[in-house]
């Protein structure tokens, strides 16, 4: 196991503030809620999981004490592949990419679809701090295909990137899906309010997507959004904590069903009716890294273990780890989360290859278009 080291220079402890006191300053108690998961006056909060009190002085205090990896020491570690482009602007199956991070690139029956996507060097709200990728994008916006539509989890910054989405806007004027509330972050950098379709937990959206087959004829294929929870929170700045909400979601693209897991703490209840409703899944893209310390993070933040469970609970025939092997976020060393998914696999005895992570840039095959699905193309209501 790779050794944890304090960062070795005071730079580094700098670069990051800024990131890091907008991230801890989300850690305040929330006001009383009057709805299940909407606060009365505005806002948001979570359906279970104690009351948070950490402060942005906690973290400081934490971040200072506790030894970090070095992330960029370690970064080789990381394994990394160079996509073949070719596969990816002519997919003969459906298939997913790993981008870094949280984003991915799914494609199935013609149709692109990217999760999270984050093409900065840094995970900040500035270009000159913040926390820096210590591994590089296997591709960069230019590269993509056509992009369909995108999925946003929420607003933190390693997860909503606005130069990314002003250049993906640009180039091809995707669908935008993002929880309620965000869509004015959207708005704001010029994307058209009839492209960005927000949701609350559990509303279901259905969209027609026209797209172009290898025989050059334009085909529409109909793909299915659902919003679902997760246990976290929002926050772009010091003051607007729990203002825009945060969750996971639900894709079914031809009868193949996707649940994203965005950022989230553990809880039984939640992923077990996430299960029950929306389950089984074909593919869960499901967070493993950034847990660590763990009595600091544990609450908004799975780790290895706890993914297992996540994967079991959602009813997953496969799923893919992420979140991990980009940004120096939290103090686990950087391959850490890999080898502890593979421990937690082999202790929950799941199937061999059901629970895996990708290289960076590599694209894993579920099967061409006669793969029968999990769930064969009955949409269920996901609204109550």
């Amino acid at each position: 196991m790779t050794s944890r080291q304090p960062p070795r220079t005071l730079y580094r402890h700098l670069t990051s503030w800024l990131f890091w006191l907008i991230y801890a300053s989300a850690c305040s108690t929330p006001p009383p809620p009057s709805a299940p998961h909407h606060v009365e006056g505005g806002g948001f909060r979570n359906l279970y999981g104690p009351t948070l009190t950490k402060s942005m002085w906690t973290f400081m205090k934490m971040r200072i004490s506790e030894p970090w990896a070095d992330h960029e020491a370690q970064a080789s570690e990381v394994p990394r592949v160079t996509p073949d482009r070719s596969r990816l602007m002519s997919p003969q199956e459906t298939q997913v990419t790993w981008l870094g991070h949280s984003a991915f690139l799914f494609q199935r029956g013609g149709v692109n679809l990217l999760t999270d996507p984050v093409f900065s060097e840094r995970a900040s709200p500035v270009s000159f701090a913040g926390p820096k990728r210590y591994t590089p994008l296997p591709l960069k916006a230019s590269e993509l295909p056509k992009v369909h539509a995108v999925i946003i989890s929420h607003n933190h910054y390693d997860h909503l990137d606005l130069d990314t989405i002003s250049e993906l806007d640009e180039r091809d004027a995707p669908l935008w899906f993002v929880p309620l509330r965000n869509g004015e972050l959207l708005t704001d950098e010029g994307v058209d309010p009839a492209r960005v379709i927000e949701l609350d937990w559990w509303q279901q959206r259905a969209v027609t997507i026209p797209v172009m087959r290898q025989e050059r004829t334009q085909e529409r294929v109909e793909v299915s959004f659902t919003s679902t929870p997760a246990q976290h929170w929002s926050a772009r700045g010091l003051f607007d904590r729990y203002e825009m909400l945060w969750g996971s979601w639900v894709v079914e693209v031809k009868g193949l069903r996707v649940f994203f897991a965005g950022d989230t703490g553990f809880q039984e209840a939640l992923f077990k009716e996430i299960g029950e409703r929306a389950g089984p899944f074909d593919l869960g893209l499901i967070p493993i890294g950034a847990y660590a310390p763990r009595d600091f993070m544990k609450t908004m933040h799975i780790n290895p273990e706890e993914a297992v469970k996540v994967h079991q609970l959602i009813g997953a025939r496969r799923s893919v780890g992420m979140h991990w092997g980009t940004f120096p976020l939290t103090a686990e060393p950087v391959i850490e989360p890999q080898a502890k998914l593979k421990e937690a696999s082999e202790a929950a005895r799941l199937p061999d290859q059901s629970f895996t992570t990708l290289a960076l840039g590599e694209t894993l095959t579920l099967g061409d278009a006669s793969t029968a699905p999990i769930n064969p193309s009955s949409s269920r209501s996901a609204e109550p």
